[in-house]
């Protein structure tokens, strides 16, 4: 157990600090949003599109790990909105937003650092196959759900629009995009240009991860706890059950794909979860508080996941 809590917590410590030097005011509000539009809109897409220009397709894009993932994914998020709609009452628009705060796990800036530190940085191939899909899946389930929702089923054209607009907006499917572009097309690339994108690389990930604890300042728990805890649930435990089912005794699929399938399943809701509910005026505080929530309560659960996979 020592040995496994030296793997996550570093990750969650830098989080930590972030979470600290906003709070005891070292580092502004200002300053947070700044560093992590340059991680989110810069440096993690130079790193998304670094590893998918390299990636070997054919090895890494594995149907039966992205189907273990995605299926526990989607699951989750017909759960979510169920769950809030039948369980708890809310309106279809809330529903949706606490569905996909269930639905978007935190690949990124928690699943890459975890895995890295866990199993090594040559083990994250598979991580990239399931990052480069989940930007797309997550942002076109949602955002036509919630499009139906908002128009009870009417306006299929302007719920087209709605998804391809948002997708193609958002910085790291930019980044995921033109790594394909490279890779299939096999576009050399100029040495200092690698070189530059390799030095975005380095900050990438402890910058974010700095910065997120900043970002969970502002996500202080007020409420609607039955929600949150019904989106940890299916967040931490059942979409890693999922994935760990599948991938392992369905699949059989070899040891590091089914790490990467259950770790990066294992992961807290995401910031985007956040983003989504506030760009809906939809359960903003569930959203919120499941981010902050989860993210500490993935220091066990994460350690647990480990923990069965070795």
């Amino acid at each position: 157990m020592q040995a496994l809590l030296e793997v996550t917590l570093p990750v969650f410590i830098v989080i930590g600090f972030g979470y600290a030097a906003v709070w005891r005011g070292l580092f502004s509000d200002a300053g947070v949003a700044g560093l992590m539009r340059f991680t989110q809109g810069f440096a993690i897409p130079c790193l998304l599109f670094r590893a998918i220009s390299t990636l070997d397709l054919s090895a890494s894009f594995d149907p039966g790990l992205l189907i273990s993932f995605y299926t526990g994914s989607g699951t989750c998020f017909a759960l979510g909105l169920l769950g809030a709609r039948l369980l708890f009452g809310r309106p279809w628009e809330d529903a949706v937003a606490i569905g996909f705060s269930a639905l978007f796990a935190n690949t990124v800036l928690l699943g890459l650092p975890i895995m890295e530190r866990a199993y090594g940085a040559g083990a994250l191939q598979p991580n990239y196959a399931i990052i480069a899909v989940h930007a797309p899946f997550c942002y076109a389930l949602g955002i036509t759900a919630m499009e139906i929702a908002r128009s009870r089923g009417g306006g299929a054209l302007a719920t087209a629009r709605a998804v391809f607009g948002a997708m193609f907006r958002n910085a790291l499917m930019i980044g995921i995009a033109l790594g394909f572009a490279v890779n299939l097309t096999g576009l050399p690339l100029p040495g200092a240009l690698t070189g530059a994108i390799d030095l975005m690389i380095r900050a990438a990930l402890p910058a974010a991860l700095f910065g997120l604890g900043g970002v969970l300042v502002r996500y202080r728990p007020e409420g609607d706890l039955r929600e949150i805890a019904w989106v940890m649930a299916l967040s931490l435990v059942l979409h890693p059950a999922i994935a760990y089912g599948l991938s392992a005794h369905v699949f059989g699929l070899e040891t590091g794909k089914v790490r990467a399938a259950v770790v990066t399943a294992a992961m807290a809701p995401g910031v985007n979860s956040y983003i989504f509910a506030d760009l809906y005026g939809r359960a903003r505080r569930v959203a919120a508080s499941a981010v902050l929530l989860g993210t500490l309560g993935s220091i066990l659960s994460v350690t647990a996941w480990l923990a069965l996979l070795a």
